[in-house]
């Protein structure tokens, strides 16, 4: 398969092994869908809409969206991962999986109502060619709906400071054999993930804007979640984040328009729609 880096495929496997969101709440699990998911327009779909979820990792993503269409196409590189999807989403009929990199999707051009793929294309070698690989499979007009890993362009110079140091631990960290990876990235959730979320919560009760406070994101949200992302954040070796601009450009270059941003977190979720043939115009909004 092309286009993926294995150690990280391998590395997202065990994850999802270690943590298949099996036990994840409900309601957190419509919170997190609704935060990705804000900018996507249901009611533009046809009816009984055909779609595919690139990179769908345990499924859990696929769990809200199967029952709102006719069909959904679960694409992931990893077989452990697609195992806990399989296992996830076992009570959707309408959902099929295929082991696949961007390289490969086993569809036809043209021939998607839709598509999403959320946290996974900062994960691959080549950013632009898995997203014209995606656009590829959509129908003129379609949307394709993605969340790519900001580079803190929102974020005060200190801010980014902090995340650097932070990512000298990741590249340490992503090396070691998972069993390693899984207890050091459990001591980071509850040593600095959690006291930071919580804290954050506090001072938003008390009327104090918490936006530029790391982590603050967690605020509402489970332990559970803390640990998962903590695994995710210092457990992968390939990460790459952009700015706003160039995840606007490589929309465009791709063969999507009308774009739109999420202007909350998480950044960036951004939705494009695949532009007909010889239409060159391009706009951009926020919501």
């Amino acid at each position: 398969m092309g286009n993926i880096d294995e150690k990280t495929v391998e590395g997202f496997g065990e994850e999802w092994s270690e943590f298949s969101q099996e036990t994840l709440s409900a309601p957190e699990l419509q919170r997190l869908f609704d935060n990705y998911f804000h900018i996507f327009r249901w009611e533009q779909l046809p009816e009984n809409p055909v779609g595919f979820d690139m990179g769908c990792g345990s499924g859990r993503w696929a769990k809200r969206v199967a029952p709102r269409v006719a069909l959904l196409h679960c694409i992931d590189a990893s077989d452990r991962a697609l195992d806990v999807a399989r296992n996830n989403l076992k009570g959707q009929a309408n959902c099929q999986f295929h082991r696949a990199s961007f390289e490969a999707i086993p569809l036809e051009s043209r021939s998607m109502d839709f598509g999403y793929s959320l946290g996974v294309l900062h994960h691959i070698p080549d950013t632009l060619s898995g997203l014209r690989a995606c656009a590829d499979k959509l129908k003129p007009g379609a949307p394709f709906l993605a969340y790519i890993y900001y580079a803190f362009d929102n974020k005060p110079i200190w801010y980014r400071a902090v995340w650097k140091l932070s990512d000298i631990l990741r590249r340490g960290i992503s090396r070691l054999p998972f069993s390693l990876r899984l207890i050091v990235s459990q001591i980071i959730a509850a040593a600095v993930y959690f006291p930071l979320a919580r804290l954050s919560l506090i001072l938003e009760k008390l009327g104090v804007a918490v936006s530029n406070i790391p982590l603050s994101i967690y605020r509402h949200l489970s332990f559970y979640s803390m640990r998962t992302d903590a695994l995710d954040r210092f457990g992968t070796q390939l990460e790459k984040r952009f700015t706003r601009a160039e995840i606007q450009e490589l929309f465009v270059t791709a063969g999507l328009e009308s774009i739109t941003f999420h202007a909350g977190p998480p950044y960036w979720c951004v939705v494009g729609y695949k532009r007909p043939p010889d239409d060159a115009i391009s706009r951009t909004s926020e919501i």
